[in-house]
């Protein structure tokens, strides 16, 4: 007949979770703030070429948005 065993799969290792938390945590918040990085360079990129802004008012925009982002964020 076959054993029923309750825990992992492995033998001999206990889950650490802990851990799993902390890397999931990790993983979710880069996540977030490279989205973030990247939603925001797109507009500061947008307006850079496509108005006539240019490259240090792009650049400033994207800063701010990069700032005000990171502070909603929290």
């Amino acid at each position: 007949m076959a054993e029923h065993k309750s825990g992992p799969v492995e033998t001999g290792a206990s889950m650490d979770y802990p851990e799993h938390d902390k890397t999931y945590t990790g993983f979710v918040n880069g996540t977030k703030y490279a989205s973030l990085a990247i939603a925001a360079l797109l507009i500061a990129m947008a307006a850079g070429f496509f108005t006539a802004a240019g490259f240090i008012s792009s650049f400033i925009l994207f800063v701010i948005l990069v700032a005000v982002g990171v502070v909603i964020l929290r």
